[in-house]
């Protein structure tokens, strides 16, 4: 008979997999300056965000102008951060060789890259959540909808700029090179996703190219919230297209994840 290779069965992936989540997980602890990136950059770009638009003129029967654009940068900013975050944290595992002995292990690249998005998933988590915190009940903000939903709705925003993050560190080969990815895949995003022109206003072409783009379905699903007292179907339908693009993200991450060690 002759021997066949296969990967070996047992939990051995899983414990790869739990350990490179915790891994992570204790990196991010003791790195001071990342946890600050996380949770208190998008809070106090909120807070900005208050004073700017604080001695706004308001109207009879519209919402405040720091009530329309901040429940919007609750989904934009996290997505954002999480994104360089990850992307450079990412090429760092890479230079420093960790990432390249992983993927000698029997491991999966699904799984590894699953490990490394689930721990950074945790820290997007904990930032959107305290940058809701602070704008809802320190900064005042006011949606029609629940509080929560809003958070959930950050939560994937994040988990979304997550996804993308290790997508574009598959593509690059420096931090430099990593970070030079947000003007392409975050900034379009940002200019069509609906914040600055609402995107029925956008000329045909662009509004196509918006609703290809899963942070135009973010802010969707925000605008419900801020606009409907509960949850809506078009803000489920809104929040299940952003979950797939993540999905769709890390699948293509782990299918263009290469070693570049001899």
């Amino acid at each position: 008979m002759t021997a066949t290779l296969s990967r070996p069965a047992g939990p051995q992936p899983l414990r790869c997999y739990t350990a490179t989540t915790l891994r992570i997980l204790r990196q991010l602890r003791t790195d001071r300056r990342t946890i600050a990136m996380i949770l208190v950059v998008p809070a106090a770009l909120m807070a900005l965000l208050y004073f700017v638009y604080k001695n706004y003129p308001e109207f009879p029967g519209q919402p405040r102008l720091f009530d329309r654009i901040g429940i919007t940068m609750l989904g934009i900013l996290p997505f954002v951060v999480m994104f360089l975050i990850t992307a450079i944290a990412m090429q760092r595992e890479r230079v420093s060789g960790t990432l390249e002995r992983l993927m000698t292990t029997p491991i999966a690249k699904l799984d590894l890259l699953a490990g490394y998005a689930s721990a950074f998933s945790v820290a997007a988590a904990a930032q959107a959540a305290v940058a809701c915190l602070v704008a809802f009940w320190l900064l005042g903000l006011n949606s029609a909808g629940s509080p929560a939903l809003v958070v959930l709705i950050a939560i994937l925003d994040a988990v979304l700029g997550v996804a993308l993050g290790l997508l574009a560190s598959a593509f690059a080969r420096t931090e430099f090179q990593a970070v030079q990815f947000m003007p392409v895949i975050v900034l379009p995003q940002f200019f069509l996703c609906g914040l600055l022109v609402p995107r029925g206003q956008l000329p045909g072409w662009l509004e196509a190219i918006s609703n290809v783009l899963p942070l135009s379905y973010a802010v969707d699903a925000l605008q419900q919230v801020s606009t409907h007292t509960g949850a809506t179907a078009l803000m489920w339908r809104d929040l299940a297209v952003v979950a797939a693009f993540a999905a769709v993200a890390l699948i293509l991450g782990a299918a263009t994840l290469r070693r570049r060690t001899a």
